[in-house]
């Protein structure tokens, strides 16, 4: 999840919010570089309990730059992504991955079905039911559907720094009210919500959540090549960005040049019943 201040009110489901959903692409190498990557142990638990385990094929669903499909692609998986940002496909296909360009609602399967159907820091940009049914249509028997995604917050003497230089900086934004703090139960409830719209399909068995902790430092410069990579700083002008990232930096500095950030990988997985044929 992008560190921003909290997000609230939101005008529209984030699914809806198609400028946002697309312009992760526009600097799509930065983007692969920067962003973190997915826990071993998540990746190994959905594909040793894929149906086709000895090397599962997976649909890779709002893949941006294949980051969580290359961890598929490594541990055996044969990937398709698909990925509405041309650019994000492009630069994703130059590093390996077969990506289709389409939003996952409108994405045609052609008859394909997969063992595996992931959705790596991205559900929030599907329309929940509708992905829910089109993934249960393309799962084989006892396939998956896995969605997970980052909870991630630096301390407080850079999220503060960041949060009053966005207000200042970007008055208007829906980004910008609240508190730049952000409890991991608000994104535990959220992936709760997430299982419950599965469950609501009546196309899968119980939901299972999971959570992965882990650690990645981080020096000034690695920090501020993420943050405009994240929603609510693609789209800002090269001087609202420059003033932001000055303000952070100077942070980051005071604390010694860097930070250790702890990270939550929070998963919901549920595999397709029979009812789904």
């Amino acid at each position: 999840m992008p560190t921003l201040p909290r997000e609230q009110p939101e005008p529209a489901p984030l699914h809806q919010a198609r400028q946002m959903a697309e312009s992760f692409g526009t600097d799509a190498r930065r983007y692969d570089q920067a962003r973190p990557g997915y826990p071993d142990d998540l990746v190994a638990r959905i594909v040793t309990e894929s149906p086709g385990a000895s090397a599962p094929e997976v649909l890779d669903v709002g893949c941006g730059t294949g980051i969580a499909a290359r961890k598929f692609q490594a541990a055996g998986c044969t990937v398709i992504g698909v990925e509405p940002d041309a650019r994000m496909a492009d630069f994703a296909r130059d590093r390996g991955l077969p990506v289709e360009v389409a939003t996952f609602e409108d994405w045609e399967p052609g008859g394909r079905t997969f063992d595996a159907v992931t959705a790596a820091q991205s559900w929030h940009w599907v329309d929940p039911l509708a992905g829910a049914v089109k993934a249960a249509q393309v799962l084989r028997p006892n396939g998956r559907l896995a969605i997970f995604g980052h909870v991630y917050e630096p301390p407080a003497e850079v999220a503060e720094p960041f949060a009053a230089a966005y207000r200042r900086v970007v008055p208007d934004s829906p980004f910008g009210g609240g508190s730049a703090r952000r409890p991991l139960e608000m994104y535990q409830a959220a992936y709760a919500k997430v299982a419950d719209q599965i469950r609501e399909t009546g196309q899968f068995h119980e939901p299972e959540q999971s959570r992965f902790d882990w650690e990645r430092p981080y020096t000034r410069d690695q920090w501020l090549d993420l943050l405009p990579t994240t929603g609510g700083l693609t789209r800002l002008d090269p001087g609202q960005l420059a003033e932001i990232l000055g303000e952070v930096g100077r942070a980051v500095d005071d604390l010694g040049g860097g930070f250790t950030m702890p990270y939550t990988t929070l998963a919901v997985i549920a595999v397709r019943a029979d009812a789904a044929l």
